[in-house]
C-alpha cells in the first residue's frame, strides 16, 4: 500500500541555525502520527514545509506516490493538506461561516457574497462535528475549544485528507480534549490522516498510532505507540535520562510576601482571599473560566479590582497598573507569550531588559553593554538556545521564548513571581528546567504562584493548592492531602457540568 505522504531527505536552514537535517517521514492513510521532540527539534518547521509555509532547501515530497511541489499554503490545500496552528489562525471579528469561507467565498449571480448558502453549509459541517455553535456567531465570542472545532470545520470544507495539528490541547480542558479526540477518531475512520504535534506524553500514548521522534533537527526513530512507554520516549527526545519530572524540593517558609483580602472584579472574580509566603509555591487549579488568570491580573494591576485589599509583606499597597506591581516587586508571567509576552521584532537582550530598564541607566543613557552582559548571564543560566542575544526573539522556539520571558522578570529582582501556564507548549526537558528554576527561586526566599491546567504539574510542584470555580476559591489543599480526585471535586463544586 502506498503511503499517503512521504517526505524524503528534507533539509532547512535559517540564519545561524540548521533547523532540519535530511529528515524523512512517511504517513499512512487513516493514522494518527505524533511528532515528538524538544522545543527547537524541528517538528513545526517540518510541518510548515508540508503545509507550504516554508520551502525546503532540499528534499522531496510525495502524495499518494506522486511527487508534488508545495510552494505555498494554497498548493498544500489543493493537495488536501491543511494545518491547524497552535496560535489559531482565525479572524476574531468575522463570523464562523465567514472564517470558514475566507478566501473562498461563495458568490451569487452578480458577484455578491452568498451568505445564506455559506451559513447553510457551515451549519451542516458543524452538525457533522457535533459542535453546538451558530454559523453567525462571532469568533471572538467562542472558547478556545470551539475555535479548534472551527479550524477542523475549515479543514473538512477544503476536503483535507491530511490534517496537521500543532499542540491542539494546549489551552483546552480535559472534557474538551476528550471531544477533540472523538472527532480525531471519527476522521481517521474515514481515511483522514492526522499529524499531531504535542508535548503531553500521556495524551501521546492515548491518541497516537505511531510516534515520530526528532532531536536537534534530526530524525531519531519511529515507534508504535502501544509498544513504547514514556521513559523510552523521553530518552529518545532528550538523548539522556531526564530524572524525576517534578523535582519538588521542600523549603522552609519565611515571611508573608503577599496577602489579598476580599478581592473582586466586576464580572470574573468574587471575594477571594489568600496568602503566600517566602519559600512557598502556591498552585492554583481549576477548570477553564474558573477565574484564575483574572484574579492574577487584578493583583498585577492589569485589570481593575472593584473590591478588596492587597498587602505586600504586611503593608497595604495600591496597585492600579503593571508599573505599580513591578514597583512592589511582583512579576507576572502571562499565559499568552505571543500576545502579551514577547516583543516580536526586537532582539533577545531588549526583551530581557524591558521591565527593568532603570537598572541600566548610566548618566542619563542606557548602558547597552550592561544590558547585554546581564542577558548573556540569563541565556547561560536558563540554557536558552539561540545564535546570539541580538537574535529576533520571534525566531526562537516556543520554549526558548518562554525562557526569555522568565529572564525578563528575574531581571526585575521580584519577590513574588506569578507564573500563568509557564510550561504550555514546552517540551519535557525545558519543563524540568523551569521546575528546577522554581525550586531555586523559593530557596532564595522568593514566593511563587503557579497557575496551570496541567493537574499533574500543579500536584507535583506545589506546597499548597488553591482551587477555584466560578470566580471563587472553593477550597485549599496541602500537598500531602491533594490528589486529582480532591482537586476536581473542588473545581466542579457548585458547577453543573
Amino acid at each position: 500500500m502506498v503511503d499517503k505522504i512521504q517526505m524524503t531527505d528534507i533539509s532547512k536552514s535559517f540564519p545561524g541555525v540548521k533547523a532540519l537535517d535530511n529528515v524523512s517521514l512517511s504517513l499512512r492513510s487513516g493514522e494518527v502520527m505524533i511528532l515528538l521532540g524538544e522545543n527547537g527539534a524541528g517538528k513545526s518547521t517540518l510541518m510548515k514545509i508540508l503545509a507550504g509555509v516554508y520551502q525546503a532547501d532540499s528534499g522531496e515530497i510525495f502524495y499518494k506516490g506522486k511527487k508534488i511541489e508545495i510552494q505555498n499554503t494554497h498548493d498544500a490545500e489543493r493537495c488536501g493538506i491543511y494545518m491547524i496552528y497552535q496560535e489559531l489562525n482565525l479572524v476574531p471579528d468575522l463570523s464562523v461561516s465567514e472564517n470558514l469561507f475566507l478566501g473562498r467565498e461563495l458568490k451569487k449571480r452578480g458577484g455578491f457574497v452568498d451568505f445564506k448558502e455559506m451559513n447553510r453549509r457551515t451549519r451542516e459541517i458543524l452538525k457533522e462535528l457535533n459542535v453546538h455553535i451558530e454559523p453567525t456567531d462571532l469568533v471572538r465570542n467562542l472558547s478556545v475549544a470551539q475555535c479548534q472545532m472551527v479550524e477542523i470545520s475549515r479543514a473538512l470544507l477544503v476536503k483535507a485528507e491530511v490534517i496537521i495539528m500543532d499542540e491542539p490541547t494546549a489551552a483546552i480542558t480535559n472534557q474538551e480534549t476528550e471531544e477533540l479526540f472523538k472527532q480525531i477518531h471519527r476522521l481517521t475512520k474515514e481515511g483522514v490522516s492526522i499529524l499531531y504535534i504535542s508535548h503531553r506524553l500521556q495524551e501521546v500514548m492515548e491518541i497516537g498510532d505511531r510516534i515520530f521522534v526528532m532531536r536537534d533537527g534530526m530524525y531519531i526513530d519511529t515507534v508504535e505507540a502501544r509498544s513504547t512507554d514514556q521513559d523510552e520516549l523521553i530518552r529518545m527526545m532528550v538523548g539522556r535520562e531526564i530524572g524525576d519530572l517534578y523535582p519538588k524540593e521542600t523549603v522552609k517558609q519565611g515571611e508573608e510576601i503577599l496577602r489579598v483580602e476580599g478581592i473582586g472584579s466586576a464580572d470574573a472574580v468574587s471575594d477571594v482571599s489568600f496568602s503566600v509566603h517566602a519559600g512557598e509555591i502556591l498552585g492554583f487549579a481549576g477548570l477553564m473560566g474558573a477565574g484564575r488568570t483574572e484574579l492574577m491580573r487584578l493583583i498585577a494591576g492589569a485589570d481593575k479590582k472593584t473590591s478588596g485589599e492587597i498587602y505586600i509583606k504586611g503593608n497595604k499597597v495600591s496597585i492600579h497598573s503593571p508599573k505599580d506591581s513591578i514597583k512592589h516587586k511582583i512579576a507576572f508571567i502571562t499565559e499568552d507569550r505571543k500576545l502579551t509576552g514577547i516583543i516580536a521584532g526586537m532582539p533577545i537582550y531588549l526583551n530581557v531588559t524591558l521591565s527593568s530598564l532603570g537598572k541600566f541607566h548610566k548618566f542619563g543613557f542606557l548602558d547597552t553593554v550592561k544590558e547585554k552582559r546581564d542577558t548573556e548571564k540569563y541565556v547561560k543560566e536558563l540554557n536558552i538556545k539561540t545564535p546570539g542575544i541580538n537574535t529576533d526573539i520571534a525566531t526562537l522556539s516556543g520554549g526558548n521564548q518562554q525562557k526569555v520571558i522568565l529572564a525578563r522578570w528575574l531581571s526585575t529582582e521580584a519577590d513574588l513571581i506569578i507564573m500563568d501556564e509557564p510550561t504550555r507548549g514546552i517540551d519535557v526537558g525545558a519543563k524540568r528546567e523551569i521546575y528546577m528554576l522554581m525550586n531555586e527561586l523559593v530557596k532564595n526566599g522568593k514566593a511563587v504562584i503557579l497557575i496551570s491546567s496541567d493537574l499533574p504539574e500543579v500536584l507535583g510542584m506545589s506546597d499548597k493548592i488553591a482551587v477555584m470555580a466560578g470566580g471563587k476559591i472553593t477550597g485549599t489543599l496541602m500537598r500531602d492531602e491533594a490528589d486529582q480526585v480532591a482537586v476536581m471535586r473542588l473545581a466542579t463544586k457548585d458547577i453543573v457540568l
